[in-house]
């Protein structure tokens, strides 16, 4: 039986050039102030491989549920893109699926949140079968509801063939289904790995 290989996602491609957007909410007590936040995310960044080479943060009194930051901010960011060369914004919070993907129409760039960075991070630098298992299930968990244009292709038909359900099927419901697919394989592997791990423990304690 043909095993399949463990090819975690990579989000982020080393020696791309980002910008970094955090969000102030006035009002409210939090845990850091957004430029500590914005530098700890900026050390994120470095320990995935990319190059800072802005940012910028905005505050608010609640966060746009469309875009996160508003429209102006958004447009700001967009004229920066041009002066600074970047490839990926990079935002200091989880994004819903629609913010995610309104912030790609609009800025016509890659974006990522906090979430898909450390897990980006821990897809690079997981040491055991086992943890690199768990972290590519992560993230297919944290993918699947934000599937876009940016790794579909929305507009691209399918002829039918082996294994597809037939034509006129759109690029995203095959995405969906590969990863639905893929994330049944993961749990299976898992479920093996912790499996073989208790044998392992119960013939030392034997021994």
């Amino acid at each position: 039986m043909t095993r399949e290989r463990n090819s975690p996602i990579e989000l982020v491609n080393e020696a791309e050039r980002a910008f970094l957007v955090g969000v102030e909410l006035r009002g409210q007590v939090q845990l850091f102030d957004v430029k500590h936040s914005l530098d700890e995310l900026e050390q994120l960044a470095r320990t995935a491989g990319v190059v800072v080479v802005g940012r910028t943060f905005q505050r608010l009194e609640a966060v746009n549920p469309a875009t996160y930051i508003g429209s102006g901010k958004v447009e700001e960011i967009k004229a920066l893109r041009e002066e600074l060369g970047f490839d990926v914004v990079i935002f200091d919070d989880e994004l819903s699926p629609a913010q995610l993907r309104n912030l790609e129409e609009a800025l016509e760039i890659k974006i990522l949140d906090r979430t898909a960075l450390i897990l980006d991070i821990f897809a690079r630098h997981a040491k055991t079968r086992e943890g690199a298992l768990q972290v590519e299930l992560a993230q297919y968990n944290y993918r699947l509801p934000r599937l876009t244009h940016q790794w579909t292709h929305l507009s691209r038909q399918t002829v039918g063939g082996v294994g597809l359900r037939g034509p006129g099927e759109t690029q995203l419901e095959i995405d969906r289904r590969e990863i639905d697919r893929r994330m049944a394989y993961l749990r299976r592997e898992l479920e093996q790995v912790r499996r073989q791990r208790a044998q392992q423990r119960r013939r030392r304690r034997r021994a």
